[in-house]
């Protein structure tokens, strides 16, 4: 059904990598305040398709559009004040400390000869202590953890200020507390308008903080809908190739991989 509020709209796209159809004619319409999780296996095309979706690949067939312009169409510095893209992992090339790290997000929003203004550091400094980072802002990049590192990510895209966040494994490398965090705090930028769409392999996560849920299965094959009627032990057991049941669980349903492989 034609969402009219929706605002990245992706229509009979292809994603494909040589000799293999990963996904054929996907439909996706994304709204602020949805909270939208794509789902599958490794190599399913997860990855790709988020960043298809990004604008930082082209499709194999069909389109994404931004309030009704294609992707191609937009300034890329203008586009990353819109979408704002968080990979799997980050590569750090140059030394540096956590606070110059945090005010990269803060580029698209700087003229190539402008320096950060005051405003700038005030944005990275509170993006910094909502992930818990303000203690380590005058530590070297390379000293950190995995699970910091991955946090100071999520602080860089905070600074960014899109529209939409795309996220591909937002909870790599973060332990319970930190995973928690990180979705509680997409979850509530959803709800005050944002667009979010992640990658993850965590069923219960998903059915807990997303509205929408999108299955790959890697053949081309995909399903779309409410979170609630997508995930089922039927559709996540074809999925993911293991019987997956059903707990009721705190008046939530969690979903437990049995163990049974399923050829």
């Amino acid at each position: 059904m034609p969402d009219p509020n929706a605002r990245l709209v992706a229509t009979s796209l292809d994603v494909s990598v040589p000799g293999r159809r990963l996904v054929n004619g996907l439909e996706l319409k994304i709204a602020p305040g949805q909270f939208i999780a794509i789902l599958g296996k490794n190599g399913a095309g997860k990855t790709l398709t988020l960043h298809t979706l990004a604008g930082l690949r082209k499709p194999e067939a069909g389109q994404v559009e931004l309030q009704r312009r294609n992707l191609d169409a937009w300034p890329r510095r203008q586009l990353a004040r819109e979408l704002a893209l968080l990979p799997q992992e980050a590569e750090d090339i140059f030394p540096s400390r956590v606070l110059e790290t945090a005010l990269i997000g803060r580029h698209p929003h700087i003229s190539t000869l402008q320096m950060e203004s005051a405003a700038d550091y005030d944005i990275a400094r509170r993006a910094l202590a909502t992930m818990g980072l303000s203690n380590l802002k005058n530590r070297d990049v390379a000293s950190l953890s995995g699970g910091e590192r991955r946090r100071l990510a999520i602080a860089q895209l905070l600074c960014q200020k899109p529209q939409f966040f795309l996220l591909d494994e937002p909870v790599n490398h973060l332990d319970p507390h930190h995973q928690l965090h990180a979705l509680e705090l997409f979850r509530k930028l959803a709800d005050n308008g944002a667009g979010v769409i992640a990658t993850l392999h965590d069923v219960n996560l998903a059915a807990r903080y997303c509205d929408r849920a999108v299955l790959l299965n890697g053949d081309g094959d995909w399903a779309s809908g409410a979170a609630r009627e997508v995930l089922t032990e039927e559709r996540l057991s074809e999925l993911f190739g293991v019987t997956m049941d059903a707990v009721r669980w705190r008046n939530r349903t969690l979903f437990v991989a049995s163990g049974q492989t399923i050829s």
